[in-house]
């Protein structure tokens, strides 16, 4: 039986390009389980993969999609059986393996996860990679200490998947919240999630050569890295923590050590890819405890597989706002 998924295929003299093609169960990758996909989503990766730049796939033709959820078709893993609702983000899965911008997808059971009880399979989706990575730095910053009472959490690329998933986990939790973005429009958006008020990246993108600035900020997840990144540091109250979380503002970190030599500051990497599947439980439980449904709900953008070859480009040039959710079969 046949079925429709999102081909990017590379020719000759190395041009990529991406459509929906009608294939056959047979040309899926192996793997344990076969999930029949309700819905995926579109990250900054998806985008890369679409497109072929950043060098992510290597092996055409290929099926996009680092997220997918959807329900169990068959599986030879004592884990699984067929009906079961499951959810998948990372493991090189979009990348390197076959992805979720398909009617079916065939993958590993080590790769999965149950879907949380409190969650649909859309909702998942408008969760994603972006919003599991946000509950990681999250989790990351209290972990280290962060708690409401010590002050403003700043987000970085706010308006973004991770940060406006971020913000509503973080404002829900009591958090005083504030929003960098470069896209003035989206005040009244990041304020509807939970943003107390909003900084212009403009304001934050201006270099100084003050290795320490006022102590501002009791934590931060920053999606931007680069100049900004370098910034926050020096305006971290002692003790703070930075959760970096992305790279939209580059990916050198031209910044100096006395940050975390003279006020104690931590930056911590999150990694979403190849975290063990105990702490995606934990992250899984905490966004159903402290992810508000009607904020994620007012942060999506519904899409199909149709709309993927616009959405790809658009997610690199920093044009998609909230969460977009795929819908495979519409």
């Amino acid at each position: 039986m046949s079925f429709n998924a999102l081909i990017v295929t590379k020719d000759d003299e190395g041009a990529v390009s991406a459509a929906i093609q009608q294939i056959d169960e047979t040309r899926l990758p192996e793997g344990d389980v076969t999930v029949a996909v309700d819905y995926s989503t579109v990250n900054y990766k998806d985008g890369l993969c679409i497109t072929g730049n950043g060098g992510l796939v290597r092996n055409y033709p290929h099926v996009p999609g680092i997220d997918f959820a959807g329900t169990v078709e068959a599986s030879d893993d004592s884990r699984y059986k067929p009906g079961d609702k499951v959810v998948l983000t990372g493991w090189r899965v979009g990348e390197a393996h076959w992805g979720g911008y398909s009617q079916k997808a065939r993958v590993k059971a080590d790769w999965l996860v149950a879907l949380p009880d409190g969650l649909t399979t859309r909702q998942a989706m408008a969760v994603g990679t972006a919003g599991f990575t946000s509950m990681l730095a999250v989790m990351a910053l209290e972990d280290h200490g962060l708690e409401p009472s010590k002050g403003e959490v700043l987000v970085t690329g706010a308006a973004g998947g991770v940060g406006s998933v971020a913000v509503a986990i973080l404002a829900a939790r009591g958090y005083d919240v504030v929003g960098v973005t470069g896209r003035p429009e989206t005040a009244d958006y990041l304020k509807s999630i939970g943003c107390s008020r909003i900084v212009a990246r403009e304001e934050l993108n201006e270099t100084t050569k003050r290795p320490l600035e006022s102590e501002t900020w009791a934590g931060c997840i920053d999606a931007v890295g680069g100049d900004m990144l370098a910034r926050v540091l020096g305006q971290m109250k002692y003790g703070a923590s930075v959760a970096a979380v992305g790279l939209a503002g580059g990916m050198k970190l031209p910044a100096t050590v006395i940050p975390f030599l003279l006020r104690g500051v931590n930056l911590l990497g999150i990694d979403s890819v190849m975290q063990p599947h105990e702490n995606r439980v934990r992250a899984w439980k905490r966004i159903v405890e402290d992810l508000p449904m009607d904020k994620l709900d007012a942060m999506v953008q519904p899409a199909t597989l149709s709309d993927l070859t616009d959405l790809g480009p658009a997610i690199l040039k920093g044009q998609v706002k909230g969460r977009v959710v795929v819908d495979v079969n519409g």
